[in-house]
């Protein structure tokens, strides 16, 4: 079979298309035939040595995979070949089969395209956990997205807008704030032109905002929690923009919450809500509240490209690999 390799750390266009052995289940593992792998900003530091899983060299990234179940292992149940699934493997899926421990797979509703499936989990997932779970967003509350319009970020705004919030999307464009505001977004802040802190202040009148939701990181954080209202949570979900310094007086002058958000380690550590949490997003995006953007399509001959689209911060939604 063709995969694109991670032969030596580096950046995405030291990648190489190669022939592989098609890869064999063993206990308690699938095959999955890929048909379309999402492509998130961990695939970018994997390859680069920055991400804190390190894959044994060779190892083909893309850690989210949409497609067919081509065999089974042994102890396997409830799963068969031909049966259409989702499955998140860490790496591996920027390949035509891929494994997946069998707990990992999961089957698709039968309206929903091997594309929008697999860009589906990692980003809703993440966010509902975090908006769910972590930050304990209620209806009538505000919720501040930074980097609104990427993968993670849009998926946030569709759920606080399904959990009853009033949702403010921040950007870095105006064209990133349509399409926030096309999928629900209530307020948009530009802040490579406008001050986030005030902007965020001026638009709750003085209050606050209730939850921030943050995969940038960066010089926005400390701007983020300065506009923070009382009792506020700010939900840590990644550093795109690298890992902030913040001034813990602030947490105290406001009595609010910085929170850790991480999503894979949740899934492993409680494989059952887990289950409860893909059943609920299932129902959303069944009932019409959640839309992914799925806003470019790559060949394995533009893996890098992909690639650079994440790591450069132009994607709109998400972008997928297709074998």
């Amino acid at each position: 079979m063709r995969a694109v390799l991670c032969k030596a750390y580096g950046p995405p266009e030291s990648l190489v298309l190669d022939e592989v052995a098609d890869p064999t289940p063993g206990a308690g593992q699938v095959v999955v035939d890929v048909r379309s792998c999402g492509i998130n900003f961990p695939d970018v530091l994997m390859i680069e040595n920055k991400y804190q899983f390190r894959p044994p060299l060779p190892f083909a990234p893309g850690g989210e995979v949409a497609g067919l179940i081509a065999a089974v292992g042994e102890g396997v149940s409830g799963l068969a070949p031909g049966q259409r699934v989702l499955a998140m493997t860490g790496w591996g899926g920027f390949a035509e089969k891929v494994l997946a421990a069998a707990t990992s797979a999961v089957p698709i509703p039968d309206a929903m395209d091997f594309e929008t499936a697999s860009a589906f989990l990692m980003t809703y997932g993440t966010s509902h956990y975090a908006l769910k779970d972590r930050g304990h967003l209620r209806a009538g509350e505000t919720l501040a997205v930074l980097g609104a319009a990427g993968g993670v970020g849009l998926a946030a705004v569709e759920l606080g807008k399904a959990m009853g919030a009033r949702v403010i999307a921040c950007a870095s464009s105006p064209e990133k704030l349509e399409v926030c505001r096309v999928h629900g977004a209530d307020e948009g802040i530009d802040y490579s032109r406008e001050d986030l802190k005030t902007r965020l202040k001026e638009l709750t009148g003085g209050a606050g905002v209730d939850v921030v939701y943050d995969p940038v990181g960066g010089e926005l954080a400390e701007a983020a929690i300065r506009s923070m209202a009382w009792e506020g949570r700010f939900l840590v979900i990644g550093f795109t923009a690298g890992i902030p310094r913040v001034p813990l007086n602030l947490t105290l002058l406001k009595s609010c919450d910085i929170v850790g958000v991480f999503w894979g380690a949740f899934t492993a550590r409680y494989p059952a809500r887990h289950r409860e949490h893909i059943g609920e997003l299932f129902e959303l995006w069944s009932a019409g509240k959640l839309r992914p953007l799925v806003s470019k399509r790559f060949g394995f001959n533009e893996a890098a490209a992909a690639l650079r689209e994440i790591s450069e911060r132009r994607v709109h939604g998400k972008v997928v690999l297709v074998p």
